[in-house]
C-alpha cells in the first residue's frame, strides 16, 4: 500500500468515527429520554451491538465499492476529498444539535468529488436514484406511517390495562427495541465506510472489481464506529429525545421497532439509507400517532432543511477538496491540514457549551409512559 492509501484507509476510519458519535441518538435517545436506560450504559450498550451489526452484511458495502461511480475512472486522492467533505459536514451538525445524515454526507461527498475530477460520466446515475435518492425520500416516510399507525394502536390497548405494569412494561421492552436499533445501524453505517475502503483498495488495483470487503477491513470499519458510538453524541441525543416531542416510553418501544424494521430490511436488499432520517421519521409518526399537537414541527422543519442541505453541500465541499488533492502532495498535505484546522476549531467551540451526559436530560422532566385514553386518538 502507499502512503496515500493508507492516509485514505486512516480518514475514512476518522469518518466512520465521527459517524458513530453523530448517530448515537438514533439507538438510543428515545430510551435515555423516557429513563429505560441510563445514558451512558445506553451508549456503551450501543457501541457494543454496532460492533456486532457490523459483521451481519455486506451488501450495502458492493452498493458503494462497485455501484455509485466508475472505480476505474477515480483515483484515492479524490475518495480522500470526499471524505474530507463527509467529516466536516458531520462535525457542522453535530456542534448545533441536527440530526442530518452521515450517509448522505458520505454519499454527497463522494459524488461532487467524482464529478469535479472525472466528469458526471463517472457517476452511475441510476444507481444513486435508485438505490440512494429514492431510499432518501421514502425510508423516513414508510418509518413515519408504521410508526404512526402502531402508536395509536398500542395507546388504544394500553389505556384498558394499569399504567403503572403498562409503564413498566414498555421501559422494559425498549432496552430491547433500542438494542436492535443500534443492532441495525451498525449493520448499516458501518457498511458504508467498508465500500469506501473497498473502493479505494479497487482504484490502486489491491482488489479486483465488484470484490466484498475483506475481513480486516469490516473488523476496523465496526470498531470505529463502536468506539465512536460510545463516546456518545449527547447534542443530536438531546435533540431526537427531547426537542421533537416530550417522548412517552410507548412511543419510544414502537419509533425504535418501526426503525429496526427499515433498516434491517433495506440493509439486506443493498439500500444505502440513512438510519437517521428513518429514526427521526419513526419518533415524528410516534409523535403524532400519541397526539399531532404533540410535535414541534418547528423542530421537525428545521432537520428537513437539514437533510435537504447534506448531499449538496458535502459534494460542494467533498469536490473542492478533491480538485486540490488531486494537484499534487501539496495540493493532498493542504487538505489535510484543512480539515485538522477545522475539526479542532469545530470542536473548540463544542467545548464552550458542552453537552454531557449528566445534562442531556436537564432539559425536561421524564414523562409518564401512559398518556390518559383521550389522547390516543391523533
Amino acid at each position: 500500500m502507499s502512503v496515500v492509501v493508507i492516509a485514505v484507509i486512516l480518514t475514512a476510519l476518522v469518518f466512520d468515527f465521527t459517524n458513530g458519535f453523530h448517530d448515537t441518538a438514533n439507538a438510543m435517545a428515545t430510551s435515555i429520554a423516557t429513563g429505560a436506560l441510563r445514558p451512558r450504559v445506553a451508549v456503551l450498550l450501543a457501541g457494543a451491538l454496532n460492533l456486532i451489526g457490523a459483521f451481519l452484511s455486506v451488501q450495502v458495502a458492493l452498493t458503494i465499492s462497485s455501484g455509485l461511480v466508475d472505480e476505474a475512472r477515480i483515483t484515492p486522492q479524490v475518495i480522500f476529498g470526499a471524505l474530507v467533505g463527509a467529516i466536516l459536514w458531520n462535525l457542522l451538525t453535530w456542534l448545533v444539535g441536527l440530526p442530518s445524515s452521515s450517509s448522505h454526507a458520505l454519499f454527497g461527498g463522494l459524488i461532487g468529488a467524482t464529478w469535479v475530477f472525472a466528469g458526471f460520466g463517472a457517476v452511475h446515475l441510476s444507481t444513486v436514484l435508485g438505490m440512494v435518492l429514492v431510499p432518501l425520500v421514502l425510508s423516513p416516510v414508510v418509518a413515519g406511517v408504521v410508526a404512526l399507525a402502531a402508536t395509536w394502536i398500542a395507546y388504544r390497548i394500553a389505556a384498558h390495562g394499569d399504567p403503572r405494569l403498562t409503564s413498566r412494561g414498555f421501559r422494559n421492552a425498549q432496552v430491547v427495541s433500542a438494542s436492535m436499533v443500534a443492532l441495525a445501524h451498525g449493520t448499516n453505517d458501518a457498511q458504508k465506510t467498508m465500500g469506501v475502503i473497498t473502493l479505494t483498495l479497487i482504484t490502486v488495483g489491491l482488489l479486483p472489481t465488484h470484490s466484498a470487503p475483506p475481513l480486516w477491513v469490516i473488523l476496523l470499519c465496526g470498531l470505529a464506529i463502536a468506539a465512536g458510538t460510545a463516546m456518545g453524541g449527547w447534542r443530536i441525543i438531546r435533540t431526537l429525545g427531547h426537542r421533537i416531542s416530550n417522548i412517552e416510553s410507548t412511543q419510544g418501544f414502537v419509533a425504535e421497532t418501526a426503525s429496526t424494521a427499515v433498516i434491517l430490511s433495506s440493509a439486506q436488499l443493498g439500500f444505502a439509507l440513512s438510519t437517521t432520517q428513518v429514526t427521526t421519521g419513526a419518533v415524528l409518526g410516534s409523535a403524532a400517532g400519541r397526539h399531532v399537537r404533540g410535535v414541534r414541527w418547528g423542530v421537525a422543519g428545521q432537520m428537513l432543511a437539514g437533510w435537504l442541505l447534506t448531499l449538496p453541500a458535502a459534494a460542494a465541499v467533498g469536490a473542492l477538496a478533491a480538485w486540490t488533492a488531486s494537484r499534487g502532495t501539496v495540493g493532498t498535505l493542504l487538505v489535510a491540514l484543512v480539515l485538522v484546522v477545522a475539526g479542532c476549531g469545530i470542536y473548540r467551540l463544542g467545548r464552550r457549551r458542552p453537552v454531557t451526559a449528566a445534562t442531556v436530560n436537564a432539559a425536561q422532566p421524564v414523562q409518564p409512559a401512559v398518556a390518559a385514553p383521550a389522547r390516543a386518538v391523533a
